[in-house]
């Protein structure tokens, strides 16, 4: 289906969903995309098209509220930058970038004020019908969502705030729950869906990330930036991928390449 072949119900049904516009170059992982939104009742796919230039032209008559964009974008237009031009179009409008890549640290690289309301997800995640959803509703929402494989196996650098969340170390368990429910907030979950993640009552949630926010220098008041977006960008500055079994850590705490690796 191309964007001149958009989805069409009726007018209520449309309302009550988010409206998703695909840009993937590849056929039948589009048609894959297609399908796992299918089967979501809250979201809607009303365009599809194989590279950016298509979809900057038909983003404005069909007004989708997220765009879920191959961050390769094959010979064409680079996703990134296809969301941005597409966000200029449409103002208010969430980003999902899909990649076979793990580097969820483009969504920190964004220009300053532009990080709200993207996502990143890994390609192998599309048949998480939870993070799936997680990604495109909280993109729709404003939120900055990481691949749940990511957030979860990322690890602080060593000479980083998130790396002395607790300095005095007085109680581990209480900075294991901070990484934790970092970690978790920025897959999307929210704090009722966090504190049950991790047995804690969503209270204890709220605590611990008042907690993460001061000591990573987030600043709540700040109208421009929503604090989860924040400690999610900061999560993603501060932290790198876990290194596999057996594998060594330099100085700062990255994983050394292994020989021919």
């Amino acid at each position: 289906m191309s964007s001149g072949e958009a989805t069409t119900h009726g007018e209520g049904q449309l309302q009550d969903r988010v409206r998703v516009l695909l840009v993937e170059d590849e056929p039948l992982f589009r048609d894959l995309l297609r399908a796992a939104l299918a089967r979501h009742p809250r979201l809607e796919v009303v365009g599809a098209d194989a590279d950016g230039a298509a979809a900057l032209a038909a983003a404005p008559a069909l007004r989708p509220r997220v765009a879920l964009l191959d961050i390769e974008l094959g010979g064409g237009m680079h996703g990134v930058r296809a969301g941005l031009l597409l966000r200029r179009l449409l103002p208010g409008l969430g980003v999902v970038l899909l990649s076979n890549h793990a580097d969820p640290g483009v969504l920190a690289s964004l220009p300053p004020g532009a990080a709200a309301g993207w996502s990143y997800l890994l390609k192998r995640s599309v048949g998480d019908a939870a993070a799936l959803a997680r990604a495109v509703e909280g993109a729709a929402a404003g939120r900055v969502v990481v691949d749940p494989l990511l957030a979860a196996g990322r690890r602080p650098r060593a000479d980083s705030p998130l790396a002395r969340l607790s300095p005095r170390q007085r109680d581990i368990l209480a900075l294991v729950a901070q990484r934790d429910i970092l970690a978790l907030v920025a897959q999307g979950h929210t704090n009722a869906a966090a504190a049950r993640r991790l047995g804690l009552a969503e209270k204890s949630v709220e605590n611990q990330l008042g907690l993460v926010y001061q000591r990573l220098g987030v600043d709540r008041d700040d109208a421009g930036l929503h604090p989860r977006v924040s400690a999610v960008l900061r999560f993603l500055e501060q932290s790198r991928a876990a290194p596999r079994h057996g594998q060594a850590l330099a100085p700062d705490g990255a994983p050394v390449p292994r020989p021919g690796g």
